[in-house]
């Protein structure tokens, strides 16, 4: 029985396999900070085999709070994947009990988004007659931050921009952008052409392509943690937030979404910008038309479970949307997916995955169109 992770998001520490019944691991730190929590191995030659794999320093974990309910995902294809009911916090470690039904099975912390598909996505969007996609600067080691423009720049049409994996761990929010893509490119979609009409959307399907392809829970290459980053990006430490916000000020934003997942909460909510000084009444009004579309158009998203006032301290607008949310005087808003499953609408199967996360992408579009028609 082998383990491996050296691959694209690849990240585990095996500590001993000599007994499929106590196979000893430990959570890898991301590449140059002490975040953990993010996995993704593969397992050979266990087919029928009852594994009983422990993570010994769960408790060491960013979040350790994201443990108890929460449950491993794997895949035999690397396309379906699937929970591992079997998965337990006790005394600090994590827990997964499973046997694989095949010899070469992949364990992961949340579906993996792989740097493969991030290519294809902008493959297939530049070729639609609604899309192209440029380059805003290099990452830290040099990759592309890729950004999808959707709509004509003309006088009148609206800015809006929306990012995601700041945190690269977080692959539900590039999930996400893959389905308001998918919808927003669709030239029968009357939704998608109504907004086409009326805004340019800016679009960075992953801020941080160097965290995911290392593995990493929450940072750079650098060991930045991005969304920390906004009020003073360092051009060498953290350029990912400076080429993006020296875009956003040249074209403008009228509306910012930032697409996230949450470790510890099992639903999908917003952090909103009533903290932001100088946030005005007309801004709370427009923000909540935004909130009521997207509560109106999907049954996954919920107003009464989320981040407590005060949460962010003297932090605050070093977050995205709280310094857009300031320095733009938009409407600016961070969405949270659960790592775990949406306990309003649980799925024992998947729990929260990709296709989830892919259709409130698309029913994001009814928000947007409500921030548009908004008098």
């Amino acid at each position: 029985m082998r383990i491996s992770q050296n691959f694209d998001s690849g990240a585990i520490e095996v500590l001993s396999l000599d007994d499929p019944q106590d196979i000893r691991l430990r959570l890898r730190a991301d590449n140059a900070a002490e975040f953990r929590q993010w996995f993704h191995f593969r397992v050979q030659g266990a087919e029928g085999q009852a594994l009983r794999m422990v993570f010994e320093n769960a408790a060491e974990a960013a979040y350790p709070d994201g443990w108890p309910g929460y449950r491993c995902v794997a895949s035999y294809d690397r396309r379906t994947w699937f929970r591992v009911h079997a998965t337990s916090y006790e005394d600090g470690q994590l827990v997964v009990e499973h046997t694989p039904e095949r010899n070469s099975v992949y364990y992961a912390y949340f579906e993996p988004y792989s740097y493969e598909r991030h290519l294809d996505m902008l493959g297939w969007a530049e070729v639609t007659p609604f899309a192209s996609v440029d380059s805003l600067g290099a990452t830290v080691e040099g990759r592309e931050i890729d950004r999808i423009v959707v709509g004509r720049d003309s006088p009148g049409r609206l800015p809006i921009w929306v990012i995601g994996r700041q945190h690269p761990g977080e692959t539900m929010a590039e999930w996400f952008i893959e389905g308001l893509l998918e919808r927003l490119l669709d030239a029968a979609d009357p939704v998608a052409r109504h907004i086409r009409e009326r805004a340019v959307l800016h679009i960075v399907p992953n801020v941080n392509p160097d965290g995911a392809i290392h593995g990493n829970l929450r940072t750079n290459a650098a060991g930045r943690n991005l969304n920390r980053e906004w009020l003073a990006p360092d051009l060498n430490a953290s350029p990912e937030v400076l080429h993006v916000r020296a875009a956003m000020q040249k074209t403008g934003c009228s509306l910012f979404l930032d697409i996230h997942g949450d470790e510890a909460l099992p639903y999908v909510f917003f952090s909103t910008a009533e903290e932001v000084p100088g946030f005005t009444r007309e801004t709370a009004a427009k923000q909540e038309r935004v909130v009521a579309a997207l509560k109106a158009a999907s049954p996954d998203f919920q107003t009464e479970h989320g981040y407590k006032p005060g949460r962010f301290g003297e932090e605050l607008l070093t977050l995205a949307s709280k310094w857009v949310a300031h320095h733009f005087r938009c409407v600016s808003l961070t969405l949270e997916m659960p790592f775990k499953d949406n306990a309003n609408l649980p799925d024992g199967n998947v729990g929260w995955n990709g296709a989830r996360s892919k259709r409130l992408g698309a029913a994001m579009l009814n928000a947007i169109l409500a921030h548009l028609e908004a008098p």
